[in-house]
């Protein structure tokens, strides 16, 4: 079996039992800016999420969660396709979704699935009007607000008082209550914990003599500077790093207990949420995945926010439960992606007609049965007019290495062993300086193993690109004869 055979094969459903002749109800939990180490059952040094715990210990907790676009709509767009952001076409926060592509909810729809989705959209944020697959809706435009939010139901808006995270919550479960005799598909899609963070009242004072972590990279020095590009020094004084932190208007140890505090009211609407599906005797055949839709940095490489291929921004946090299904406190180690989770809903349900995707199911990778996973995947941003302190980035994480490239930009490039150097403070391309370079820069890395690493690692990214759909181009491979090319 070739590779081209291998990917078509790899997007066809296991062919899962249904239990007691009913599919499998899901429930689909997206919170938007979380973190992949932003849980108790991640290590987090005094953050309580018991109900996410409490999913993590009778299910499986993924280790290695990622996403291939670090910003919203992107990444969004992903889960809902199973397509690459070079695919989908959505590249940035301002794009909506081709409403030709087969999304997760219209498959299941045709299936016979009651679909309800709740909660934060934002690809094409000029609307908040109902989106092709979803039998009920309630949104709101754009980021929405914390408090006393506008929100749309099925084409009809008003102001709803209270906190988004709460009355998200109490709509998903009302949805549970009324569709518990036929199979569903609920996506609640949180609002929080996108910036300004503001928690619900009860939780205000939440964590107020706890100390901040800070990341050992969140310090600027001469030594350090040698290792990072220009673009990620300088980003450092814009909002989206730590001296210009979010336009200056809230200090880094009140963003970071804010964020936090947040995330508290999302630990309790998981709870809720589960407790309903209990409620209705659903929890035991219901597949719940928790995840982020990007990772966040606080204080790492001196950056917050997302955006770029630094481990915190694309690592995300993810949790699948279904206790007919999935063994109980599994860890797996394979890398997991945003792309994952559209087939991963079709094979739940048993669905023979899957459209094209990039994506797998993790089914095998939970239940042990992964033959043959990924080993590696692209990861891509395109610069944004509105956020222009990050450039294009397209690269590619394997197990052992990451490497990021940027287009348009004087400036150096990344390579980490995520494995010897897992915070990245050592960058293997930092010796290279454009200053008096021409050519690209692999064809002025000097030290032969080094250079084949960049090359194997640029092949493999080329292949990916090509066999996605995407252009090639972006792996800056060597180009033979540039030399004579003057």
């Amino acid at each position: 079996m070739n590779r081209r055979t291998f990917l078509q094969a790899a997007a066809a459903p296991a062919a899962l039992p249904q239990s007691a002749g009913r599919k499998r109800n899901i429930v689909f939990i997206l919170v938007d800016d979380h973190r992949y180490d932003a849980l108790g059952c991640a290590g987090h040094p005094w953050l309580k999420t018991p109900h996410i715990d409490r999913l993590a210990a009778n299910g499986a907790h993924f280790q290695n969660s990622f996403v291939t676009t670090s910003l919203c709509s992107p990444s969004r767009a992903s889960i809902l396709t199973g397509l690459y952001m070079h695919a989908h076409k959505v590249e940035d926060n301002f794009s909506p979704l081709d409403p030709k592509l087969p999304t997760f909810s219209q498959v299941l729809q045709k299936e016979g699935y009651r679909t309800g989705f709740f909660g934060k959209w934002h690809m094409g944020g000029d609307s908040d009007e109902p989106r092709a697959g979803w039998d009920h809706w309630f949104s709101f435009f754009g980021q929405g607000q914390y408090e006393n939010p506008p929100v749309n139901e099925n084409g009809q808006r008003r102001v709803e008082k209270g906190n988004i995270t709460d009355i998200l919550t109490e709509q998903a479960c009302q949805f549970i209550d009324k569709n518990s005799n036929r199979p569903f598909c609920l996506y609640l899609s949180h609002k929080g914990v996108h910036f300004p963070f503001e928690p619900a009242a009860r939780h205000k004072k939440l964590y107020a003599g706890e100390p901040i972590p800070r990341p050992s990279t969140i310090w600027s020095n001469d030594e350090r500077n040698k290792q990072l590009p220009d673009w990620v020094q300088k980003r450092r004084y814009t909002r989206h790093g730590v001296e210009g932190l979010f336009g200056q208007v809230i200090s880094f140890e009140d963003a970071y207990r804010d964020y936090m505090r947040c995330l508290v009211a999302i630990d309790e609407s998981v709870g809720r949420v589960t407790a309903q599906l209990e409620a209705k005797g659903l929890l035991n055949d219901t597949l719940i995945v928790y995840m982020g839709d990007n990772g966040y940095m606080w204080g790492e490489h001196g950056m917050v926010d997302k955006r770029t291929m630094h481990e915190p921004s694309m690592r995300v946090p993810m949790v699948a439960h279904c206790p007919s299904l999935i063994p109980k406190g599994v860890k797996p180690a394979e890398m997991v992606l945003n792309l994952d989770i559209t087939p991963t809903f079709l094979d739940v349900a048993g669905v023979r007609d899957v459209p094209k995707m990039h994506g797998r199911s993790f089914l095998p990778v939970v239940t042990g049965r992964a033959a043959n996973w990924r080993k590696d995947f692209v990861y891509e941003y395109e610069w944004e007019r509105d956020y222009p302190y990050t450039p294009t980035i397209t690269g590619i994480r394997t197990e052992r290495y990451s490497l990021m490239q940027t287009v348009g930009v004087w400036d150096i490039d990344e390579l980490y062993d995520i494995q010897k150097d897992p915070e990245q403070k050592n960058n293997l391309l930092s010796p290279l300086r454009f200053g008096y370079m021409r050519g690209r820069p692999i064809e002025n890395i000097k030290d032969p193993a080094l250079k084949a690493t960049v090359a194997g690692l640029q092949k493999r990214l080329a292949e990916i690109l090509r066999e996605t759909g995407g252009d090639p181009r972006r792996a800056a491979e060597a180009i033979p004869g540039w030399e004579a090319a003057r």
